[in-house]
This record gives structure tokens, sequence and C-alpha cells, in this order.
């Protein structure tokens, strides 16, 4: 079927933009969240003198706990019957919740020992992505479900997508920020401040969603279905969980999309920190105020970048299909990662800001494309399993995720320490050790991109297959209506 056959959006699968605006919210909190961990972690190494390794590990384990509570609270979504929603009660106490402990998990008290802030640090982070979980899952599921268009789907995660970078304009210059001797005594007393004014931010804007949104499909739920739902046992829903998982895990389109995400976006994180330390160690010769000010100019032009490449695969997406534009997205990034090893030049660090738009144009991409793709694969699941189960979808997508981002965060430090870097040394690393870290962080996300057009190329809901869907659901609920009305007479 050809995917250049367009359909008009019909009025009531369209959403208002204060509808898209109050979703939109619920993403500047989760890459908030989701990022500024990573972006603050470089104080556990650099102002408190923790082995790469071990930061690694403390990156990966919660990461692995919460790869594993992701489905749970899934499931635990999918199947609530309340009077305010199946997802709305969990994004507003979720929020409360993970804004208070990202606050409290930053005061690390001085003068204590490695081990003692690997513990504190852990037990905070195993809180943290609990609740983390408990927001960012209905959160997730509450956009695949807000309209069944297949246009307007991708106008909304664009709109998602494009407000959740304004997070990242800010999150490049968090190490600048905590290192700043005007503001701060260390980078350590910047991280204490600067999380607790993050977590305030998370508690207030990420209820918003829970308040200013409604549910599409809590209509549904009968007094009837809520009442046996209570009854159910605890073995009834564990064996109805794991059933649920195997369904879900075994829908061939959906899996293609966890593996083009899995590759493209861990094989960006397995590296992630790379380009830092090779920005103010090698580029910067170990200037770490240079370093710092590159970095953040890096990430605001490719937040900025980032924000166009939303705006033209939207468009795109409208032109082609969504998934030939994320085959082009992810091209162009696999390009902007090769480019990045003539950009590292001592000589002329300003190089180093010129792969900033072609890495941006994958990724924004990605989380514009995937998330309007998962939600027509929910209908695809509907029309053969008779249930909706966003929150089982997305949950499991972003466990895949997360599993990578564990394997990835857990062998980052193991990577960087192979390397021979040693962070006493500064700019003076061995040649070998800046050569070594330049191929890996070159080769390695080139290589991931590559996977990721490789694994989406075969994706088989084009926008005629996704409209056939449409009907087909259309006419089985308006069957379901007749027969339960001519029941009930």
């Amino acid at each position: 079927m050809s995917e250049h056959k367009q359909h008009s959006t019909a009025p009531e699968d369209r959403l208002s933009m204060g509808q898209k605006f109050s979703y939109g919210l619920g993403s500047i909190v989760n890459n908030l969240l989701g990022g500024a961990i990573g972006f603050m972690s470089i104080v556990l190494n650099v102002g408190l003198g923790i082995n790469p390794a071990l930061v690694g590990t403390l990156q990966a384990i919660p990461r692995f706990t919460d790869a594993l509570t992701d489905p749970i609270m899934g499931y635990i979504s999918d199947k609530t019957r309340s009077r305010f929603g199946r997802r709305r009660p969990y994004i507003f106490i979720g929020a409360i919740c993970v804004g208070t402990v990202f606050a409290l998990m930053w005061q690390l008290p001085s003068g204590h020992s490695e081990m003692f802030y690997f513990w504190f640090f852990l037990a905070g982070s195993i809180l943290f992505y609990l609740f983390y979980t408990v927001f960012a899952t209905p959160w997730v599921a509450l956009g695949y479900e807000l309209t069944s268009d297949y246009h307007e789907r991708t106008r909304l995660m664009a709109v998602m997508n494009f407000m959740g970078q304004f997070a990242w304009i800010s999150l490049p210059w968090f190490y600048a920020i905590m290192e700043n001797d005007r503001l701060f005594s260390d980078s350590v007393e910047g991280a204490r401040t600067l999380a607790i004014i993050i977590g305030v931010f998370v508690a207030v804007v990420g209820i918003m969603p829970a308040i200013f949104l409604r549910e599409r499909f809590a209509s549904r739920d009968d007094k009837k279905e809520k009442k046996s739902n209570l009854l159910k046992g605890l073995k009834t829903n564990v064996l109805d969980f794991f059933k649920g998982l195997v369904i879900t895990l075994k829908q061939r389109e959906f899996l293609k999309l966890c593996a083009g995400t899995f590759f493209l976006f861990n094989g960006i994180m397995l590296v992630g920190a790379f380009s830092s330390y090779i920005t103010i160690f090698y580029v910067s010769g170990g200037d770490t105020d240079m370093g710092a000010k590159y970095i953040g100019l890096f990430g605001t032009i490719n937040t900025a970048s980032t924000l166009a490449a939303i705006v033209m695969v939207t468009w795109l997406s409208s032109k082609l299909g969504k998934r030939r534009t994320f085959m082009i997205a992810t091209f162009v990034t696999l390009l902007g990662s090769l480019l990045k090893w003539f950009c590292y030049d001592p000589m002329a660090p300003w190089k180093v800001l010129l792969p900033a738009p072609l890495m941006a144009v994958g990724m924004g991409g990605l989380f514009t494309l995937m998330g309007s793709m998962i939600a027509d694969v929910c209908d695809m699941d509907e029309l053969q399993t008779g249930e909706r189960r966003e929150g089982m979808f997305g949950s499991i997508y972003w466990w895949m995720v997360k599993l990578g981002m564990a394997l990835a965060f857990g062998m980052s430090g193991y990577l960087l320490n192979a390397t021979g870097f040693d962070v006493d040394m500064g700019g003076a690393q061995t040649s070998h050790t800046f050569l070594l870290m330049r191929i890996f962080d070159v080769l390695i996300p080139a290589t991931a991109a590559g996977l990721s057009i490789w694994a989406v190329a075969s994706f088989k809901i084009t926008e005629e297959r996704s409209y056939e869907i449409r009907k087909e659901l259309n006419a089985r609920h308006k069957n379901a209506k007749v027969t339960a009305a001519t029941a009930s007479s």
C-alpha cells in the first residue's frame, strides 16, 4: 500500500492547542528529570572524586530496577478504574513525589568516603526512578490515546517533543552553573541548590497534564468492570500481567520500533559522556571553564536545531510517511556522528559545534515519530486482542530504552577506563587515550544509527493501513453499542 495517499483529520479527532500544550508540559518535566541526573552526575566524579566505573554503576543499577517496574506500572495504569481515570491520578502523585526525592538525593553531606557517597546516592536513585515511573508511564500512555488520527498523533508528538526540548536548552549548562565560582563554593554545593530548584519545578509543572487533560477511554469503563477488577486476586492479576506482557512482546511491528529506538538512543548514550571529556580535556586542554562553555554551546545549538528538525520531520512525515521520514532523519544523524572525527581539533575548538545540527535531526525525529507510530500499533493491537493497552505498550517501549540505558551507563565508565583516562591527569592524557576516546565517540553512535535504520525499514503500518484499522475499530465499537443497547432493553 502506498504511503503517499493522504487523509484529512476529522474535526472530532483534532486536539486544541491548549490540550497539546498541557501534554507538552509533561515532556518538559520528563526530559528535565531524565537529563538532569545524567548531566549532574559529572559532579560525582569531578567534585567528589568517585571512580568513573562506580559512577557508571550508580547510573546503571537504578535503571535496571526502573526497567522492571515500568511494565508493572503500565499494567496497573491500564487496569485502574477511578472517577479520575486510568492515568491522571498517577501523573499527579508521581510528579510531586519524584520532584521531592530529586531535591533530597543531591543533598550530599561533605567529608565522607567514596563508598558512603555511592550508597547514599544509590538509595536516592532507586527511590527517584520508582516515582519517576509512577509519573512517566501513565503520562506516556495518555499521549497515545488522546487522538485516534494518524496525522494528529504526529502533530501531538511534535508539540510534545518541541516543548520538551526547552529542558535540553538548560541541561547542557548545568555543569557550568554548578562550577560557577561566583555562585557556589564548589560544584557539590551547586548541585545541592540546583536540585532543589529542579525538584520544585517538577512538582508544580508535572501535575498540569493531570489537571487539564481528560482521557478518551475512561468513559468506556463501567461500574461492573470496575468491581470485577477490584475483586481480582493477586494470582489472577499476576497471570493477567504476564499474559499481557507476552502478547505485547509478540507484536512484531512494535518490536521493530523498540529496536530502532534502542540502537539509536542508547548508542548515543553509551558514549554520551565521552564528548564532554574530549571537549574539556582534549580540545580545551584541561581548561574546565572553556570546556564547559563549549559543552553548553553545543547543547544549545543542538537543541535549537532539534526544534527546527521537529517542524521539518512533522511536515515531511505527512508527505512521505512516518517510516521513511524516520530513516532519513536517522541517516542525517549518522553523518553527524562521522563528522565529529574531523571536528575535535585543539587548534580550532569552535569546530566541536559543527556536528550539533546534524546530530539533532535524528533525535528530533525519534521521539516525534516513535510515539505516533506506537499509537498506531495500539490500534492494531486492539483490533487483534479487543483491549486498549497503551500503558503496557508505553511501559515496554521505555523498558527497552531504559534497559539499554542501564547497559550503556554501566558500560560507559568501564569503557572510559579502558581508554586509560585518568581525571587527575587533566589535559595531559596520553595520545593513545585521546585516540581511543575519539574512536569510541564517533564509531559507536554511527554504527548504532545504521542498525536503527535497518530495524525500522520493514515497519508495515502505513497511513493507508492506519485508517483501515481505524475504520474497522469504529465499526466494532458501533456494533458493541448496538448490542449493549439491545441487551439492556
